[in-house]
């Protein structure tokens, strides 16, 4: 058996089939910010969903400034799927944001739109808190897997049913430091 981060148990695998690379997520992350920048802008807070958001985040936040928009940026960590590869269903909160958003538009920024729980969740919790609206940023959108009914305003690449990982998505813990986004392929 091998072991990842924290000791975890992990399956054989492998991560050699680049899906897309990072000039094709460097282009399309501009594009996002183009489009995000013609909703509302003003008093805007981008909330980062944790782990897998940061570096998708980071490459949003730097490109902002060529609309002269100066969000203010907080962060949720969530987790669904503990040390395995699949959702466990349940979104439990570990770590919540501290910025008051009320009366704010909020940009609600995750790393890949599986089952849609976590993004539907989270939007109704934080709708909850008093945001005058709140639009939904991810990177990745795997529609095949979806187990309620949610659609991201903003979506970078719609994917087919591969657990992936790369620019900051993981299998159990270990690849986000990858530039691009790669398949994981489990072997016996």
């Amino acid at each position: 058996m091998n072991y990842g981060a924290g000791g975890y148990p992990m399956q054989v695998h492998d991560v050699k089939e680049i899906l897309i690379d990072k000039h094709t997520i460097a282009k399309r992350v501009d594009e996002l910010v183009d489009d995000i920048a013609a909703g509302p802008s003003g008093n805007l807070i981008v909330v980062g969903i944790l782990k897998g958001s940061f570096v998708f985040l980071a490459d949003l936040m730097r490109s902002f400034h060529r609309h002269d928009i100066h969000p203010r940026i907080d962060f949720l960590t969530l987790s669904s799927y503990g040390s395995g590869s699949t959702s466990s269903g349940e979104v439990e909160i570990i770590h919540d944001i501290r910025e008051d958003i009320s009366g704010a538009n909020v940009l609600l920024v995750d790393d890949i739109l599986d089952t849609g729980r976590t993004l539907s969740a989270t939007k109704k919790r934080l709708l909850a808190r008093g945001a005058k609206s709140i639009r939904t940023c991810v990177l990745l959108d795997k529609k095949a897997r979806r187990a309620v009914e949610f659609e991201a305003d903003h979506a970078g690449f719609s994917i087919d049913d591969h657990f992936v990982v790369g620019y900051g998505l993981d299998y159990n813990n270990l690849y986000r430091e990858l530039p691009h986004i790669a398949k994981v392929s489990f072997h016996d």
